[in-house]
Parts: C-alpha cells; sequence; structure tokens
C-alpha cells in the first residue's frame, strides 16, 4: 500500500513538472514567441512577450524569436571587379528580426537566407564597381549593400541596419603595381612642387633685381652682406666682388696709351 501511494506522489511530481515546463514560459526582455494554436498562427495574438507566457499542453507550441541585434560575418568571397581584377572581400552585416512572425513562418531559417543572400549580393555589387571604386568610395558601396539585402530581407521581417566590407586582399602583382603607381604619383607631385618652388623663386629674384637696378646703392649693401657671411666662416680665401665697369674703365685707358 505504501509503495503504491510512492509511486503515485511520484507519477504526480512527474506530471506537475511536465505540466510546468510545457506550460509556463518565461520570455526575457529581448525575446518574442511566436504562438502555434494546433499548428496555426493566429491572425492577432500570434506573438507574446516579454513576461510569463501560459501555453495549453498538446494544443500550442512556441517559438522563441530573439529581437536584438546579430552581428554576422560574410566568409571572403571572390570578386571580379568591372576592370576585371580579381579579389578576396569579406564584410560584416548587422541585422535584428523586426517581425517575429514571418522570421519564422515566412522561412526555415532566416540566420541562415540572410547569409546566403548577403554573400551573392555582395558579389553582385562589387563585381559592378571598378577596383579603385572599392578603395576610394567604400561609404557609398556600404550604404548600396545595405539597401539590396534590406530589400530581399524585408519580407522575411528581417531589419539590415549595416553593411561594412572589412578587408580588401589583393593577389601579389597586384600589390607590387600599386606601389609602383604610388612610387610614380609621389614623384610626380614632388616634381611639381620643385617647379612651382623654383618658379616662385625666380618671379623673386625678378623683383630683387628690379629693385637693385633702380638703386645701386643697394648692390653695394648687398655686397657687404655676402662679405659679412663669408667673414662668419671659417675660410682660407674670400673673393672681392668687382663692378665690369672698373675693367672696361682700365681698357679704354690702356687703349689711349697705344
Amino acid at each position: 500500500m505504501q509503495q503504491a501511494l510512492g509511486l503515485g506522489v511520484m507519477v504526480t511530481v512527474v506530471v506537475l513538472v511536465w505540466f510546468f515546463f510545457n506550460t509556463i514560459k518565461i520570455l526575457k526582455q529581448y525575446e518574442r514567441g511566436v504562438i502555434f494554436t494546433l499548428g496555426k498562427v493566429a491572425l492577432e495574438g500570434g506573438v507574446k512577450g516579454p513576461g510569463m507566457i501560459i501555453l495549453i499542453p498538446g494544443i500550442q507550441k512556441m517559438v522563441r524569436v530573439s529581437l536584438r541585434t546579430v552581428t554576422m560575418d560574410v566568409p571572403a568571397q571572390d570578386v571580379i571587379t568591372r576592370d576585371n581584377v580579381t579579389v578576396k572581400v569579406n564584410a560584416v552585416v548587422y541585422f535584428r528580426v523586426i517581425d517575429p512572425k514571418k522570421a519564422v513562418v515566412e522561412v526555415e531559417d532566416f540566420y541562415y537566407a540572410t547569409s546566403l543572400i548577403s554573400q551573392t549580393t555582395l558579389r553582385s555589387i562589387l563585381g559592378q564597381n571598378q577596383f579603385d571604386d572599392l578603395l576610394s568610395n567604400r561609404e557609398a558601396i556600404n550604404a548600396e549593400l545595405q539597401k539590396v539585402i534590406d530589400q530581399q530581407t524585408e519580407p522575411w521581417g528581417v531589419k539590415v541596419t549595416t553593411v561594412e566590407v572589412r578587408n580588401v586582399d589583393l593577389p601579389a602583382e597586384m600589390q607590387r603595381a600599386i606601389a609602383i603607381q604610388a612610387q610614380a604619383e609621389r614623384e610626380r607631385r614632388a616634381k611639381i612642387i620643385h617647379a612651382e618652388g623654383e618658379l616662385q623663386a625666380s618671379a623673386k629674384l625678378g623683383e630683387a633685381a628690379a629693385v637693385i637696378s633702380k638703386n645701386p646703392i643697394a648692390l653695394q649693401l648687398r655686397y657687404l652682406q655676402t662679405l659679412t657671411e663669408i667673414g662668419t666662416e671659417k675660410n682660407t680665401t674670400i673673393v672681392f666682388p668687382l663692378p665690369i665697369d672698373i675693367f672696361s674703365a682700365f681698357q679704354k685707358l690702356a687703349e689711349k696709351k697705344e
């Protein structure tokens, strides 16, 4: 008799535990539950939470859906750009579920589906751009990727908020070509800057020559300044600049004597 009573108590406890775990569900703040009643989702009230949810065992079933933003890495994809450059590109996609009912009913696995859509869209969009655009026009490409992927995942109740192209891996020969191009560009800029400096210096020298030609005393002062600069250094020879007019005077004197 006692054994039968103990067995009945154990069965009752097991039934109560089973009833508790299958009837009462606790949903966190970021979770929602899609309720299936006899295999169907009610048009209204089919999504519940957060908090405690009571289900009818054997009749109702709940599927949990998280509303938090998901960060998904898109594996590296081989992309051929419009100018026939082969690169490996990977990206990161940020998305979240905004309609739990569609995310459960309209697609089998919204995470896997979003990943595949992101991969195919990455290859398609980047293949329409030239290689230089991948390096210099990254923001516009990210915005276009986000727009296209979001349009394709909207029927699933998934909102793509951000898409970022992370790395663009180049072949070794392309890296060498870019390095040579960058070096040539730096040399070109250096030559242009040097030429502009020479032009400005020649203009200033022309202005200085015009001033000195109008004031011969300025030329003498420049001579004295040059001698002062030479004297500050340890030189054994000092050259005194003399006007050509002095030699012409001596030449005329010599001609008269002849």
